[in-house]
């Protein structure tokens, strides 16, 4: 359907005509996800610098019936955050503004395109830290992170962006502000808006700020390395390591194929003189040292084979380095089919057994690398050396997903990637329920269409 001939100039006026970009060079690094399996076009992206901007342009959109893709850093793994079908995007990143900052009560106002790590460091500065943290903490915003309800690694002791979210400014369908900020630990004042616009996708309203809590900086840090006979043994150690430590932080685990993808294409040397099957690392942080602690904890522990142990910054950024650089370096071999699962921790070492098989079965070319968060059950299936849209190992991965009782997304939404699966874990009253949500806030259906339920 063509653009209103109207529409270009009427956004240059609200938002100025270097803020609307049409050359194709430069919309091509909106157009494109970050995985790269995602891409289509869009006419124009538009870069409003406020909520007030953001509203207008929503406003204009509804009135010409155009629809819209909202964007943030543009690091999302499901191809909800590029067009699909020349729809307008809306970038975010110009509502950069940290305000509000009360550092006796550990709240923030953030706005929309803010990185994760400006917000890191502006925190930081004043003894306080944030409770998510991502690998792309560079590049993710946290309008984006809002909408997806982004996880990470220290979901074990924080929880997601939902847990962070005191309060939320985002703009209805209609160019209408929904304001609930600063935000209260204690409001009970009718529906909670911003929770059910944490994890929409942008499918429900545009996300412009958020007030989020923070949490004490944890300045002593202890990370460990262990390579482990399997991912039961993983569990058992995370399990004995959080029923003794209350400082536990992360629990990563990786695979000896990923471990060494990461060592050939970052130019890391083996953390062990001898390889294993599976790898676990751990963090502890509190205002003392954790490490004697910890050494404790997991010389008891049952099917470790090798250890490594560092408190300085130096020390423990080696030691992530092995779990953090994964994710580059499996981009750096191909197009990646990236699934991000959750599992009942229980189901977790029969999913780990299983999967492989389950992907060899459907195509014996696909090479899958696993890692991802062991203390919530979450892991991470990229398959290397399929074509883009070969989705038959996609299937049996998520199909096994939900015979062993788990989600198909634990963190990054359902997008456009996900939605052929959504069935297998949300009922028909479920999905009703959520069309039903949709079409009461966006009744046009401008809004990311296409993306969580189908269009129309």
């Amino acid at each position: 359907m063509p653009l209103p001939d109207t529409l270009l100039p009427r956004l240059a006026a609200i938002v100025g005509e270097h803020h609307v970009l049409t050359d194709p060079d430069v919309r091509a690094g909106y157009e494109t996800d970050w995985t790269r399996r995602y891409h289509g076009s869009t006419p124009a992206v538009v870069r409003p610098a406020s909520t007030q901007e953001v509203a207008a342009v929503v406003g204009l959109c509804r009135e010409l019936g155009v629809a819209i893709v909202p964007q943030g850093g543009n690091t999302g793994l499901v191809g909800g955050g590029v067009p699909r079908n020349r729809e307008l995007v809306l970038s975010l990143r110009r509502l950069d503004r940290v305000s509000d900052f009360d550092t006796g009560a550990g709240e923030v106002t953030v706005g929309a395109g803010v990185a994760l790590a400006t917000l890191q460091k502006t925190v930081r500065a004043q003894s306080w830290n944030f409770g998510v943290d991502l690998a792309s903490r560079d590049s993710a915003t946290i309008g984006g992170m809002v909408a997806t309800n982004a996880g990470g690694i220290r979901v074990l002791r924080y929880g997601g962006m939902r847990h962070q979210l005191l309060g939320i400014e985002a703009v209805l369908s209609s160019g209408a502000i929904v304001r609930r900020l600063p935000g209260l630990l204690k409001d009970n004042s009718g529906y909670d808006l911003p929770q059910l616009l944490a994890g929409s996708e942008g499918t429900l309203a545009v996300i412009t700020a958020a007030r989020l809590k923070l949490v004490p900086q944890q300045p002593q840090r202890a990370v460990a390395l262990l390579a482990v006979d399997d991912m039961t043994a993983a569990l058992r150690a995370v399990s004995a390591v959080r029923r003794a430590l209350s400082s536990l932080e992360a629990a990563e685990v990786f695979f000896l194929e990923g471990l060494e993808l990461v060592c050939r294409r970052a130019g890391l040397p083996p953390p062990f003189s001898v390889s294993h099957p599976c790898y676990l690392l751990l963090e502890c942080a509190g205002q003392a040292d954790e490490s004697a602690s910890l050494a404790n904890v997991l010389a008891g522990a049952q099917g470790i084979r090798d250890s490594a142990m560092a408190t300085g910054r130096p020390g423990c950024d080696r030691l992530w380095a092995y779990r953090e650089r994964h994710t580059e370096a499996i981009s750096a071999e191909g197009i990646p089919h990236k699934l991000d699962v959750t599992l009942p921790l229980a189901r977790l070492p029969e999913f780990e057994q299983r999967v492989r098989g389950a992907i060899a079965a459907a195509d014996p070319a696909a090479r899958p690398i696993l890692f991802g968060h062991a203390g919530d059950g979450n892991l991470h299936v990229n398959i290397l050396g399929l074509a883009p849209d070969d989705e038959r190992p996609d299937d049996a991965v998520l199909r096994l997903v939900a015979e062993l009782g788990g989600s198909i997304s634990a963190e990054h939404g359902i997008g456009i990637a996900k939605m052929p699966w959504l069935h297998l874990t949300r009922s028909a009253a479920d999905r009703e329920a959520m069309r039903a949500i949709k079409s009461a806030l966006d009744p046009s259906g401008i809004l990311n269409p296409g993306v969580v339920i189908p269009s129309g």
